[in-house]
C-alpha cells in the first residue's frame, strides 16, 4: 500500500513538471548567411545600408601588419566586394554609417581611433582622436549616435564612454566610472552601446562583468546595474519597443531583455557544432548584431580565449577547430512568454 501511495506521488510530480518542459525558450532556427573568403577570420563589427547590403569588418589576428578589411555582402549573402582599408591596422571593431552621410566609421583598435571610410573605396581619414594622455591604454570598441548626431564610443580598457560631435575631432569623457570596467574574462569592459527611444538612457553592455549598465543621459555619473549574470554580453541594439537585444558571446546566444525590469523575454539561437568545412554551426561566439526587417544578422567571432592566455570559456575548443568563419542570420521575432504581463 506505502509502494502504490509512493507511485502515485512521483507520477503526480512527473505531471506537474511536464508542462514546464513543454514552455522552454523557442530559441528560432539559426541559418548561415555568409561566409568570409577563404584566409579572412574573426567577424566582429557589423551594419547595414539603405538597401539592406550587410557590411562586416574583422579583427584579424592572423594578418598583422595588413590594412583592415571590409566585406559587402548582399541580401542573399553573396560577397560583392572586398575593401582594404587605407590607414587603418587588422583590427577592427565596430562599424556604423553615420547619420545623414554615406561615410563608414569604423573603430580600429589596434589604432586607437574611428576613421571615416569610404565603403566602396577604403579610402579613410581619421574621424575621432583621445586625448594624449588617455590614448596608450584605450581599448575602443563600439559606437553608437544620439539624435543630434554626435558619437559615442566605448573604451573597454578604461572604462570610458567618450564622446564627439557630428564632425569628430578630440573626444572627451562622456561618463566614467567602475561600473564600465572590469577583471572578468574576457577582459573587455564597456562594450554594446545603446540609446532607448527617447534619448533619455544609453545602455552599455560590460562584458568582463556579465552585465548591463543604464545611464541617465542627463546625470551620467547616476550610473547604475540594469542586470547581471548575462553570459559575456556584447553587441547590443535596441527596438522599437525599446527591448534590448544582446549577443551573449559566451552563451552562444542571442538575449532579449524588456526594458522596465530587464526580465528576460526571449534567448534565441544556439550552438550546434562544426560543419565539415570548418564553419560553425549556429552560433558561435556572437558579437555584432543589426536587423533588417525580419532578420537578425549576427557575426560569429568564433574567438579561442587562449589566444589571450586566458582560463578558456567551455566553446574555446570548438572555437579553435573553426576554419571558416560566418555571419549568421534568425528571424528577429520574440515568441509569446507565459506569464509576462
Amino acid at each position: 500500500m506505502q509502494i502504490s501511495r509512493w507511485y502515485v506521488a512521483v507520477a503526480m510530480l512527473l505531471a506537474a513538471l511536464l508542462p514546464l518542459a513543454a514552455h522552454a525558450w523557442k530559441r528560432g532556427e539559426v541559418e548561415r548567411f555568409a561566409t568570409l573568403p577563404a584566409g579572412n577570420s574573426h567577424p566582429e563589427g557589423i551594419t547595414a545600408d539603405r538597401h539592406g547590403n550587410i557590411y562586416v569588418a574583422t579583427i584579424d589576428f592572423g594578418r598583422p601588419g595588413e590594412p583592415g578589411r571590409l566585406f559587402v555582402f548582399d541580401r542573399d549573402g553573396e560577397l560583392e566586394r572586398t575593401v582594404d582599408i587605407r590607414g587603418a591596422t587588422n583590427l577592427l571593431l565596430e562599424i556604423a554609417f553615420q547619420p545623414n552621410t554615406d561615410m563608414l566609421l569604423v573603430v580600429d583598435f589596434g589604432g586607437k581611433q574611428v576613421l571615416r571610410v569610404d565603403p566602396r573605396t577604403g579610402a579613410s581619414s581619421v574621424f575621432m582622436t583621445l586625448p594624449s594622455s588617455k590614448r596608450e591604454f584605450a581599448g575602443l570598441n563600439n559606437l553608437t549616435f544620439d539624435r543630434a548626431g554626435n558619437v559615442y564610443v566605448s573604451d573597454s580598457f578604461q572604462g570610458i564612454i567618450w564622446r564627439t560631435g557630428p564632425s569628430g575631432g578630440e573626444a572627451t569623457p562622456w561618463a566614467e566610472g567602475p561600473l564600465l570596467r572590469t577583471n572578468g574574462v574576457p577582459p573587455f569592459g564597456a562594450n554594446g552601446l545603446a540609446f532607448n527611444k527617447a534619448s533619455t538612457t544609453l545602455f552599455v553592455t560590460n562584458t568582463g562583468n556579465d552585465q548591463v549598465i543604464k545611464i541617465p543621459v542627463e546625470k551620467p555619473e547616476n550610473m547604475t546595474v540594469f542586470v547581471n549574470s548575462v553570459n559575456g554580453p556584447d553587441g547590443l541594439i535596441i527596438d522599437e519597443d525599446d527591448n534590448l537585444w544582446i549577443a551573449a558571446n559566451q552563451a552562444d546566444e542571442i538575449v532579449v531583455l524588456e526594458p522596465k525590469e530587464g526580465r528576460v523575454i526571449a534567448k534565441l539561437g544556439d550552438f550546434n557544432g562544426i560543419n565539415r568545412r570548418g564553419a560553425p554551426r549556429g552560433l558561435l561566439f556572437p558579437v555584432g548584431l543589426v536587423r533588417v526587417g525580419e532578420w537578425l544578422y549576427v557575426t560569429n567571432l568564433s574567438l579561442d580565449l587562449r589566444f589571450f592566455e586566458l582560463a578558456p570559456p567551455v566553446d574555446a575548443p570548438w572555437a579553435a577547430q573553426v576554419t571558416r568563419h560566418t555571419v549568421s542570420r534568425i528571424k528577429a521575432r520574440i515568441p509569446p512568454v507565459r506569464g509576462l504581463p
